[in-house]
């Protein structure tokens, strides 16, 4: 049966590098026989502040595109995430998604007794692929990666994916037709690993 994919673009702007970086990756993973959707977060309809956190957050009205947005992560085998990474983070608009959609019920669920709650997502992997305009040696030797902890153990990890692998691109500023041409051969690559 053909791997189900779900493709995300993180970044606010769809004529960013980030949805080529998706579109390579999608080229990948239909070469090698997946089914892929894609998912614009900028073309959702949806409040991005959770309001009262998750005290009301189970409760608080679902718009019908962040509905239809869990069906798809429900649907996909793996997922793949493209964003930049802005101030040390993702931008507010996907943050703001995670923080609406990853909900008690959906993604995690509370058990009487236990520590750690149920993780309603496991079976399903995630990509990551990151834009920035720091130097990737930078990134990795003087932040420590931190906002990849961050998500990999208190995120992602915490409602059930497994693997979860990043791929880390920068500095875009500086970089060149050549390097770009390396980095989407490079995500092409992956895609056709399905991976």
């Amino acid at each position: 049966m053909a791997k189900k994919i779900l493709l995300i673009l993180g970044h606010p702007s769809e004529a960013s590098f980030c949805n080529a970086l998706l579109d390579a990756y999608r080229q990948g993973a239909l070469a090698a026989g997946a089914t892929c959707k894609t998912l614009y977060i900028s073309r959702l309809d949806f409040d991005v502040n959770l309001a009262d956190g998750y005290k009301k957050g189970d409760t608080m009205t679902m718009e019908q595109d962040l509905v239809d947005a869990q069906e798809l992560i429900r649907w996909a085998d793996h997922v793949v995430i493209a964003y930049p990474n802005w101030w040390g983070f993702m931008p507010a608009l996907l943050k703001g998604f995670i923080d609406r959609i990853l909900l008690p019920g959906f993604a995690f669920k509370h058990q009487s007794g236990k520590l750690f709650p149920d993780k309603l997502l496991k079976g399903k992997s995630l990509r990551l692929l990151v834009t920035m305009d720091t130097p990737k040696w930078w990134f990795y030797l003087i932040y420590r990666a931190s906002q990849y902890q961050i998500l990999k153990d208190i995120v992602f990890g915490y409602v059930g994916f497994d693997p979860i692998r990043f791929s880390t691109f920068g500095f875009i500023r500086k970089s060149t037709p050549p390097l770009r041409a390396q980095w989407l051969q490079k995500v092409t690559r992956l895609g056709q690993q399905l991976k």
